[in-house]
């Protein structure tokens, strides 16, 4: 099992940080938290880095069903979102969600399955639509 879904596009880190928000919330995913790695450490630490957004997605009737199977399951959650700028190549911009499978390897709960394979096919439908959006007409 891999840790993400991803896939990289050939845009700017604001239109891919745009795209990936409109994806999610097209499967009924919110974004609840932002952490913005690059502004974060250059505060913190004075260290310089790429664009690194990292955004906490949650669709609540999912989070719901996981919290009702096992209520630690809030350590794994929202599911983390990533946008950064590829520093391999300066026109790429990288979108990686969690592999939501990974909540059912993580607590060995079976009656999460059912719920990480509804989030994956959710995510990875967001994924997916960053590639089709990016499609030339």
């Amino acid at each position: 099992m891999t840790i993400s879904l991803s896939t990289a596009l050939q845009t700017s880190f604001a239109d891919a940080v745009a795209r990936t928000r409109a994806a999610l919330t097209e499967q009924g995913f919110g974004v609840l938290t932002e952490i913005d790695m690059k502004a974060t450490l250059k505060a913190k630490l004075g260290e310089d880095m790429e664009e690194y957004l990292i955004l906490g997605a949650c669709n609540p009737p999912l989070a719901h069903r996981a919290v009702n199977v096992d209520r630690q399951i809030g350590l794994l959650l929202p599911c983390n979102v990533v946008v950064r700028a590829d520093r391999a190549d300066d026109t790429s911009v990288i979108v990686e969600a969690m592999n939501p499978q990974i909540l059912v390897e993580v607590t060995g709960e079976p009656a999460l399955r059912d719920v990480a394979d509804e989030v994956t096919r959710k995510m990875q439908a967001a994924i997916d639509s960053l590639q089709i959006a990016a499609a030339p007409a």
